[in-house]
């Protein structure tokens, strides 16, 4: 009987230190060095892997830490290169989120990298189905095989990025602009591209089928 009492405290204990590190974690992010939010991130991840009741609690931290700290600029005040990198650390927190096990995301939560500025950012082959990125300024981003199946990416600026047989069954691709991005082999099934700018995409092998064109831009 004792023992198992003895059990049941240690673990409390162990969940009362980890709610701690979990605290700890979203003050030092974004309000130290980036090498402290470096550390810190890579210490969330491997916490989510191994204490998986806290999968979601972690990547909610991570995407409110790119949000904030990576806020959406709006086009006419870009000044500087569309290949611009997202800052090292904002490139670390998107790639927990990228590769992290979907299997645990909750079945009513959606993770929301919306009105986020992720310029010249890495998510090859990223599982970012059904995430929230409307008005999100990935211009230049590697999108490469990404599964965005579903997604919302109404008023995203997609300039030149990489899609490059990215999944994009489904998605809301409303008012987007795709001016010179890559959809060679893309899965645009069922799509809505309404409005959407595609000057100079290439669309080689893309699979457009049920896609809705309407008022579509592929030419100036």
């Amino acid at each position: 009987m004792w023992i198992h009492a003895l059990q049941e405290q240690v673990k409390k204990t162990q969940h009362q230190s980890l709610k701690e590190r979990l605290r700890i974690a979203s003050e030092q992010l974004g309000n130290k060095t980036i090498e402290t939010s470096l550390v810190v991130i890579n210490d969330l991840e491997q916490i989510a892997h191994n204490h998986p009741e806290y999968h979601w609690i972690i990547i909610d931290i991570l995407t409110t830490f790119v949000r904030e700290n990576s806020p959406y600029i709006p086009q006419e005040q870009v000044t500087t290169n569309q290949s611009t990198k997202v800052r090292v650390d904002i490139q670390a927190a998107l790639t927990v989120i990228a590769r992290r096990d979907a299997n645990k995301d909750p079945e009513n939560e959606q993770l929301d990298l919306s009105h986020t500025d992720m310029r010249g950012a890495n998510l090859n082959g990223a599982n970012l189905e059904q995430i929230n990125l409307y008005q999100a300024n990935l211009a230049g981003a590697n999108l490469r095989e990404a599964n965005l199946a579903g997604a919302i990416i109404s008023a995203a600026n997609l300039e030149g990025a990489n899609l490059y047989l990215a999944n994009l069954e489904g998605t809301i691709l409303s008012a987007a602009n795709l001016e010179g991005a890559n959809l060679s082999g893309a899965n645009l099934h069922c799509a809505s591209l309404y409005l959407a700018g595609l000057h100079g995409a290439i669309l080689n092998d893309a699979r457009l089928d049920g896609a809705n064109l309407r008022e579509a831009k592929f030419s100036d």
